[in-house]
């Protein structure tokens, strides 16, 4: 398996919990994308924010900067930063803030401009391939050499680097580690530490003892419910699913396509009803179930495992009556039984990048890639990143002391950094539709209360891909 493959996609202004994390994605789930992601379509806000420090373009034979923003909550900060850099360096910064759900409007209204922005980000590799005649070179950047995994960069077909991810989210398997430390002291535990469980396999083996022995360890199921009310289903019809489907991905050497065969579509059942079968509520009643329901069981210690991203450390910590200790919140891959999966990371990605306009002076070109490498480097912008922004990072110019605190962003930095582990990428950008997403998340329903076969769940997800991806007029793969 190739080491730290991702392709990512993810957004800027997250004030996550982990940011946060993916509390909606925009129906994608709840963060980033669902988490309490920062995808640009998140986020209040109002219209197109006011300038900052003059206008790009008009600065000395040193260049200037003009930042085309699209969070508006976090508008304030990148204009505080901006004062900064300018009162510490003279480089003229102009920060616009585009309106929700404008991003893409706005920067194609002020790209035409003859003082365009020289700072912008793109959607991962699909939002490349729609302004990749902006995007500069970044392969010779700092930027880029700080990279702790620089497969999550936006490479083109000539291995330039058009596009860098200024900060990331991860989802996978939350688990208690008290309550699992208390299974592994049993007589007869199939596994003896974490460490031991590296597979799907092994996963089963652990999930499927500690659910028959669920009163000695004194909860109600291994896994908190499996929440498939309608609007809830994010975890399973998105973030679930994108893991076969990267896979598949990988395979055809894509980040989209037109057609979907769901080739790993078993893995995808394999995990999800190990969901099912091994929580405590019913499958009948789970689509009842929310997303706050779930992380309240986990909370309150009912529960020993819980699929969900970083951005839940908010959730689980603000339950009322919450039992689970800080350092006890752990993160596990989700396994599948994917062959060679025990080198497999959490799902770890971004939907949001740096790019530098290539259309710009090269003076001003310098200019922004020096602001923006001053955010990630100098003792000023790193503090307001971690601080304010709220960032979980991508590069390794940030100490021990100046990274996110909370236990779920430290597991995500772990994961990151261990170079024996592989990456799963985030690849819900090249899900065709949110009614495809919603579909599938029905199917799931019915199938967990035994109304609708797993084969017409696999052959339902093949065919809502290709007709939704027919209606949206397809993609370039």
């Amino acid at each position: 398996m190739r080491k730290k493959w991702i392709t990512g996609l993810l957004c800027l202004g997250m004030a996550f919990a982990l940011l946060t994390g993916c509390g909606n994605q925009g129906n994608e789930g709840n963060g980033s994308s669902n988490g309490g992601g920062n995808s640009q379509t998140g986020g209040e806000g109002s219209g197109t924010s006011g300038n900052n420090q003059g206008n790009a373009g008009n600065g000395s034979g040193t260049g200037a900067v003009y930042y085309l923003s699209f969070k508006p909550e976090i508008d304030a900060v990148w204009k505080r930063l901006a004062e900064a850099y300018t009162k510490e360096t003279g480089v003229s910064v102009k920060v616009v803030t585009a309106a929700n759900n404008t991003y893409e409007q706005t920067l194609m209204s002020e790209i035409a401009n003859k003082e365009a922005p020289t700072l912008f980000q793109i959607n991962g590799p699909v939002g490349y391939q729609n302004w990749k005649d902006y995007c500069a070179d970044l392969s010779d950047t700092k930027l880029y050499s700080w990279l702790l995994d620089k497969t999550l960069a936006v490479t083109g077909e000539d291995g330039g680097v058009y596009g860098i991810p200024y900060v990331v989210e991860g989802y996978g398997i939350i688990y208690n580690d008290a309550i699992m430390k208390k299974y592994f002291a049993l007589s007869g535990a199939k596994a003896g530490s974490m460490a031991e469980i590296n597979n799907f396999q092994k996963l089963k083996e652990v999930v499927e003892d500690m659910q028959a022995r669920k009163e000695e360890l004194g909860i109600k199921g291994v896994f908190a419910s499996t929440s498939l009310n309608p609007g809830d289903d994010w975890r399973w019809q998105t973030h679930l699913a994108n893991i076969p489907i990267s896979y598949e991905f990988q395979d055809k050497g894509v980040t989209d396509a037109d057609t979907l065969e769901f080739t790993y579509a078993e893995n995808y059942k394999n995990i999800f009803d190990l969901y099912l079968n091994n929580s405590g509520t019913a499958k009948g009643l789970l689509g009842s179930k929310s997303t706050d329901d779930s992380m309240a069981e986990f909370a309150l210690g009912q529960a020993a495992m819980v699929q969900n991203g970083n951005w839940a450390w908010g959730q689980i910590s603000e339950v009322a009556g919450n039992v689970v200790k800080e350092e006890d919140i752990k993160f596990l891959p989700i396994y599948t039984g994917m062959k060679g999966e025990e080198e497999q990371g959490l799902c770890v990605g971004t939907e949001n990048f740096f790019a530098i306009n290539s259309q710009a002076s090269p003076e001003d070109q310098a200019a922004s890639i020096a602001f923006v490498e001053w955010l990630f480097s100098s003792d000023t912008g790193k503090k307001a990143v971690t601080e304010e922004l709220g960032f979980i990072t991508p590069f390794n110019t940030f100490a021990e002391n100046e990274k996110p605190t909370d236990p779920l962003a430290k597991e995500v930095i772990r994961y990151m950094e261990d170079g024996t582990k592989t990456s799963i990428p985030w690849n819900f950008t090249s899900f065709p539709s949110e009614r495809f997403k919603s579909d599938f998340g029905e199917a799931l329903l019915e199938y967990a209360s035994g109304s609708k076969k797993w084969e017409e769940v696999r052959q339902l997800v093949i065919d809502r891909w290709a007709a939704e991806k027919k209606i949206s007029g397809g993609t370039n793969g």
